[in-house]
């Protein structure tokens, strides 16, 4: 609007911030206030304003969309053995633990087993197992990246996959509730890391 309102500027100035920058356009303020008290300026400004209505009508109902499929998709949590669970859990942790040593410069993986575990760290890992073992809610979340409403979709979701761990595991139901109550974000890697 500027452009097609004001045309070429007054003053040219170079950039305060960037040299490299294109020049400053600098306009007379009573150009400024002429333009804006005119006739054209109110039916582009009307016309802006039913776009920008439109775009987030359009960015309302695309959230709602990806709400609605994040809402209908199954949870299921596999059901395993407290042992079982309690060896997957460790398993999964030491093997994390070394792809972080990987990444990380002077950083050693330090071996975990089930017999020597804290019982808090424990429960950690077994939700950490259990989370990243749910890989279909980490696909539909790789499917909507750069989507309207991704971020409220992972915290549905984590809500959700929460709810599920807590239920069919009520022993974990504290450590549950501990992580949506921290409101983390997913983790990176495969599965939904909804630690």
């Amino acid at each position: 609007m500027v452009r097609q309102l004001l045309g070429e500027p007054d003053l040219l100035r170079s950039n305060p911030h960037l040299r490299a920058a294109p020049q400053t356009r600098l306009y007379s303020m009573d150009r400024v206030v002429a333009a804006e008290q005119s006739e054209e300026f109110r039916a582009a400004s009307a016309v802006a304003a039913r776009r920008s209505a439109a775009a987030r009508a359009a960015a309302l109902r695309r959230r709602r969309e990806v709400l609605a499929r994040i809402a209908a998709e199954p949870i299921e949590v596999p059901r395993l053995p407290p042992d079982r669970l309690a060896a997957l859990a460790v398993e999964h942790h030491n093997r994390r633990d070394e792809e972080r040593a990987s990444w990380r410069r002077g950083r050693t993986a330090q071996p975990a087993a089930v017999a020597g575990a804290e019982p808090g760290a424990l429960d950690r890992w077994k939700v950490d197992y259990l989370s990243h073992r749910l890989t279909r809610p980490a696909e539909i979340l790789d499917e909507l990246y750069g989507r309207t409403g991704r971020a409220a979709a992972e915290e549905l979701l984590r809500r959700r996959v929460h709810a599920a761990i807590a239920r069919t595991y009520p022993d974990l139901a504290a450590e549950c509730e501990r992580r949506l109550r921290a409101k983390g974000k997913f983790g990176c890697g495969r599965g939904p890391g909804l630690g």
